[in-house]
């Protein structure tokens, strides 16, 4: 997997707003990572997923 071009293309998804497509893309590019036993690309995504939790969190959860 070229892990710089999925997440380019993830990231269009969130430029988009469309955070439901980019978890989901994020997982499975997490998980045919986990298959090809690339952990250094499985640690890669989960900071990605990671980011994008962060970003829903500052834009939509409560500022208490």
């Amino acid at each position: 997997m070229e892990i710089e071009s999925e997440k380019e293309n993830i990231q269009t998804h969130l430029d988009k707003g469309n955070y439901h497509a980019a978890i989901n893309l994020a997982i499975s590019a997490m998980n045919e990572c986990r298959r090809n036993k690339d952990q250094a690309g499985v640690d890669e995504f989960i900071d990605f997923i990671k980011g994008i939790v962060d970003r829903l969190a500052d834009e939509f959860g409560s500022q208490t």
